[in-house]
This record gives C-alpha cells, sequence and structure tokens, in this order.
C-alpha cells in the first residue's frame, strides 16, 4: 500500500464539462491520489455549473493555455469526437498523459498517430472504454477464459432506449462503441467480417438504429442492436456456451449479472427421432447470481489511469484497444453504406 500522506497527487485537467465531463470532475476529486488542478469549457454555462459545485478550481475556455501549464501531469477529454485528435495530440505533445473519452477518435488513422506519439514520448494514452472496469463484465470475462461457460457459440447484444438523440454521430457510433470493446475485451480476439444494417427517420443521414453482426475466428456469431427511437431502456449482454448461458443486465443493478445451467447432450440428439425426446437432449440445471464486488465502473477506470500514470505500465484499455475499436466501427460504417457483408479491416 503507499502512503496518502507522502505520495505526490496526479494533477488533473477536465476538458469538456458538458454532459459526461462533470462525472470525471467529481470521480477525481473523490480520489486522494489526483487533483482537480483546471476545467475547461467553450460554453459558459457548462463552467458556471462546475463553480457551483467545486471551490478553488480553475476554469478556462482556453484549452490550450492548459497545455503550457508546468504543473499539470494529465488530462481528460470529453469533448465532441471530431475534436478528440487535435486536443490529444496537442497534450501528448507537451508531454500530458491522456485519457480519451470513447470513441477513441473519428477515424483509425487519426488514433495511430496518437499512439505513435505517445509511445515515442513515453505517456499513458487511454481510452474510457468504462465497461471494461465494470466488475459484472469482468467476471464474465473471467467465466469465458476459464470455460466455465463451455465453448462459446454466440453472443448478442442490446443498447437501446428513448433518446439521447445525438445530431453529431450516428447510433453506431455513439452506443455500439460500448458493446464492440465488449466483445473483443470477452472474447481476446478481432473479428473476421461484419455486416451492418441501419436506417434514419430522425435526422437525414443520421442512423437512429443499427444492427450489426460480427463473425469471429472462433466461430462466434456476435450480433449488437443499438436504437435511441426504443421505448424502453435496454442494456443487455446475452453468452450462450455448451455449458452454460450467462446475462449481463446493466439495468438491474442489484443482479447485473445471472447464469444458467444450460447445456445439450449432442449424443442423443443425434440418436432419437422424437420430437418429444428433446427434453432429454436439452439439460436445465440451476440459475445463480454470481458474488459481484459492488464497484463504480467510472472510478475503478479513473483509478487504473493514476496507477499507469504513477507506475508507467500500459492501460487495460490502451491506445491499441481504441485503435481495434475504431477499426470495427469503420468496418461495419462501411457495410452501413455498400449493405454488403465485408471483412473488418
Amino acid at each position: 500500500m503507499y502512503n496518502n500522506r507522502i505520495m505526490k497527487k496526479t494533477t488533473i485537467g477536465i476538458i469538456g464539462c458538458g454532459y459526461w465531463g462533470p462525472n470525471y470532475v467529481r470521480i477525481f476529486n473523490e480520489l486522494p491520489e489526483a487533483q482537480v488542478r483546471c476545467c475547461c469549457d467553450l460554453e459558459e454555462r457548462n463552467l458556471h455549473k462546475i463553480r457551483e459545485l467545486y471551490q478553488g478550481l480553475e476554469l478556462i475556455k482556453d484549452y490550450k493555455a492548459l497545455a503550457r501549464d508546468p504543473g499539470l501531469d494529465a488530462v481528460v477529454i470529453t469533448t465532441p469526437l471530431k475534436t478528440h485528435f487535435e486536443i490529444a495530440k496537442l497534450f501528448l505533445e507537451c508531454g500530458k498523459h491522456v485519457l480519451v473519452e470513447k470513441p477513441f477518435t473519428s477515424n483509425s488513422r487519426e488514433a495511430e498517430k496518437l499512439a505513435a506519439i505517445a509511445g515515442k514520448k513515453g505517456l499513458t494514452l487511454m481510452v474510457g472504454h468504462v465497461y471494461e472496469y465494470n466488475a459484472a463484465v469482468q467476471k464474465l470475462k473471467e467465466m469465458v477464459d476459464k470455460k466455465e461457460l463451455g465453448s462459446l457459440y454466440c453472443c448478442s447484444a442490446e443498447r437501446v432506449g428513448l433518446g439521447p438523440i445525438r445530431k453529431q454521430a450516428n447510433a453506431l457510433w455513439d452506443l455500439a462503441t460500448h458493446d464492440i470493446s465488449i466483445a473483443l475485451y470477452l472474447l481476446g480476439q478481432y473479428p473476421l467480417k461484419v455486416t451492418a444494417v441501419g436506417e434514419h427517420y430522425l435526422q437525414n443521414g443520421i442512423n437512429d438504429l443499427v444492427f450489426i453482426s460480427l463473425t469471429f475466428p472462433s466461430r462466434v456469431i456476435y450480433n449488437i442492436y443499438v436504437s435511441w427511437i426504443a421505448p424502453e431502456k435496454v442494456r443487455k449482454t446475452t453468452l450462450v456456451g455448451s455449458r452454460a448461458m450467462a446475462v449481463f443486465n446493466d439495468v438491474e443493478k442489484a443482479e447485473s449479472l445471472k447464469v444458467y445451467e444450460r447445456k445439450f447432450d449432442r449424443n442423443l440428439l443425434d440418436s432419437t427421432p422424437e420430437y418429444s425426446d428433446h427434453q432429454l437432449i436439452v439439460s436445465i440445471g440451476d440459475t445463480y447470481i454470481p458474488k459481484i464486488a459492488q464497484n463504480e465502473p467510472l472510478k475503478e477506470q479513473a483509478r487504473h489511469f493514476l496507477q499507469c500514470v504513477r507506475e508507467h505500465t500500459r492501460p487495460l484499455s490502451d491506445a491499441g484497444d481504441g485503435i481495434r475499436v475504431i477499426k470495427v466501427l469503420e468496418s461495419a460504417e462501411r457495410s452501413l453504406k455498400s449493405k454488403r457483408t465485408l471483412r473488418c479491416q
């Protein structure tokens, strides 16, 4: 254990204080190993909200002034996607560690450039794939790695609700980023091909809903449905294996992960011709809720970022992770436009 009384605090600047930025201000203020030094936003009303909640923070509109601050160790970027590259590039070139909210960048070329700069300068560059720090998702990862579900057959994810409706990104980039990062994290593989279909109803050219199907080298089919024009909020991921099945439901916080002991006797399947004999083929056991530590994923992500900065270690959701997710998003976007199944680039 480190001693909080003698440990140098990592000084943090928050760039973008609209929708998500204030959550980072709160989180880093709660961590003894960090000190929020400054908040930056173009909108005065956003800075006013921060001013009402937190005393003693420097509030500015020009993020470039932060880059010249010798007392600043790291920044968190929660601005619109199209600005991520230029802001992150500036701070990396000025020797600051960077945590960028998802999606990492607008395209994989930008992401690769940022990764190269961070690598050359020996800086921590991390992407905010917050579900990789969710205790239930981490438990699922453990179960997959230990083959507790048997051989994985297929997976599905649903992330839908009534809004919020974005104007600068479609549902693929806004919502499916989470589920693609979860898929790559759980399976530890990169998909071979992608099929994506979607439609726009509220805004011309901006898809309100998208269906994505990813095919992995292990023959796992991973289907993702995202939409912001659905009547109910759903955040659910289902894994179907040869020995058991699991459902992660992020809306049901108290029982976010359930495991169903369900398996098939393939020998009986080949030996019986009767339809009614399916009851012999399918074995239904217990349904149970694994014990999972209650954590706040965003706080775990922030704590991990600070640890990586302090110990010079590679983040779980590093630049490479961000690049892979962006490349899948790009492939899905091309599939949407071409209406064809494509290989993931």
